[in-house]
């Protein structure tokens, strides 16, 4: 359960589905809660923390479903899908790939679609279904059973209601609305007829932060590449200080350069780290202005930092004892927007024990995981030095359950095996798909008659077909 401060009270903001059996509510005050149920472990909401998340979601999807995306409450969104869900393959489609993409973040959903926003906030609230889509123009129809809670009325005013025996939406939508409002106000009308479409209501979506811009025209077009690069030092210096303003440093720069004739060059730089040291952007811009076609000349440029990530301050301390720590970022900056991103890259240890998983690519500065290197393997099953993008299949003749192949062929090539060591039984990885839950593969370290050797296993057994295929891969080379 998590609680916390309405006014001065201490209240019951969230409960598991075990506590709510029990009879606890949201609202309820803590003490009574814990009287309901001795050991009832309370933790305090974070709820600033709770509402970023929220935002940070609503644009997340705003970049996948719609541009029109708000919060609404403390625990919901709401989207303006018109015009968008068909790009989606229709509604039932949209609903369920919003539902899968938030699964895979790990968030549970409950998800609904109606003509209004006070009807897909209370079918969400109140329905048993995880998606309810309800047809054009029967929000009546489906609003009519709901309770009056579900309208986003005040406590008191619902509170009200049911001591007038309104507990229903549709026993207040036929009651007289004139003693209604005097007793209650307009938000009761006003929800309801939001609910059913007969006054709009418009949606004020989250907007992402501006991105830091700065540009400069040119009263005369510009085209030599010295010129070029003074000016990119003009415009450097205002982006970063704009950066420091907002605590940020860059992590990719798009510097674009508007010609005379309307055409627009544009030159992108990433960095491995935020920054925003000003040398060390103009060093990379300039780098890439041999790549600028400047026409019959250039007449404005401008420099945005399209992604850009908290960069706090950091004292640098003197010690005559301890030596500095080495910072690559500008080496790996400078090759990397040479060689392209992809090129560059190390490879660190993954926790499992299927070979082809057990090692990753990262970024070169990727922060270092837990998993480490084993200091020695087992003498008795050392790896290849070359592992196999992928086990590729070969063709063999072996004695069958636990004999190393006789020969073996590999990529046209026959090889006859003098010796070999196995096997080795790797089973799979029964947590990550129930496809795994019987599959084994035996590796075997083989010789040919050449003195090379290779990593080779078999998919299965040898003696069940549950475990495999039962076919031969070779999956490494030693040096």
């Amino acid at each position: 359960m998590l609680a916390g401060r309405e006014g001065s009270r201490r209240v019951v903001l969230a409960a598991d589905r075990a506590a709510r059996r029990t009879g606890l509510a949201v609202g309820m005050p803590v003490a009574k809660a814990q009287a309901l149920l001795p050991g009832l472990t309370v933790m305090p909401a974070r709820q600033d923390e709770d509402r970023a998340a929220l935002v940070r979601l609503a644009l997340w999807l705003q970049q996948r479903v719609t541009p029109i995306a708000a919060t609404d409450g403390a625990d919901g969104l709401v989207l303006d899908t018109t015009g968008a869900d068909h790009l989606l393959g229709g509604e039932p489609m949209m609903l369920r790939d919003i539902a899968r993409r938030l699964k895979g973040a790990g968030i549970t959903a409950r998800t609904a679609v109606a003509d209004t926003l006070g009807a897909a906030h209370a079918m969400t609230r109140t329905s048993v279904g995880a998606a309810v889509i309800v047809p054009p123009g029967e929000q009546a129809m489906a609003l009519a059973d709901l309770p009056v809670a579900a309208l986003r009325l005040p406590a008191e005013i619902v509170a009200g209601l049911t001591d007038l025996g309104l507990t229903r939406i549709r026993a207040l939508a036929s009651a007289p609305r004139a003693p209604l409002v005097l007793r209650f106000g307009d938000i009761l009308t006003r929800r309801l007829d939001q609910a059913y479409g007969r006054v709009d209501e418009p949606i004020q979506p989250v907007r992402p932060v501006d991105p830091v811009t700065v540009s400069r025209s040119f009263a005369e077009p510009i085209a030599a590449a010295e010129t070029i690069a003074r000016y990119i030092g003009k415009l450097v210096l205002p982006l970063c200080a704009g950066l420091e303003e907002r605590g940020l440093g860059a992590r990719r720069l798009d510097l674009l350069l508007h010609r005379v004739d309307s055409a627009i060059q544009a030159v992108r730089v990433a960095l491995a780290r935020p920054t925003r040291d000003p040398g060390h952007l103009q060093r990379l811009l300039s780098e890439r202005i041999e790549t600028i076609d400047p026409g019959f000349g250039i007449e404005r440029m401008e420099l945005t930092a399209v992604l850009a990530e908290p960069l706090e301050q950091r004292q640098q301390i003197s010690s005559l004892i301890d030596a500095p720590e080495a910072d690559l970022s500008g080496l790996v900056d400078t090759l990397a927007n040479r060689l392209g991103h992809k090129a560059l890259y190390r490879v660190v240890p993954v926790e499992s024990d299927v070979p082809e998983r057990s090692v990753r690519r990262v970024p070169p500065l990727a922060p270092v995981g837990n998993a480490t290197w084993p200091e020695k393997w087992p003498e008795s099953w050392p790896r290849p030095t070359r592992l196999l993008p992928h086990p590729e299949p070969i063709e063999t003749m072996a004695m069958l359950p636990d004999h190393p192949p006789v020969f073996f062929v590999w990529r046209g090539v026959r090889h006859k095996v003098q010796c070999a060591d196995g096997p080795e039984r790797v089973f799979g990885e029964w947590w990550r798909d129930d496809a795994e839950l019987a599959t084994a593969r035996d590796y075997f370290r083989v010789e040919n008659t050449s003195g090379e050797r290779f990593w080779i296993y078999r998919a299965g057994d040898g003696e069940h077909g549950e475990t495999g295929s039962q076919r031969w891969f070779l999956h490494g080379l030693f040096a």
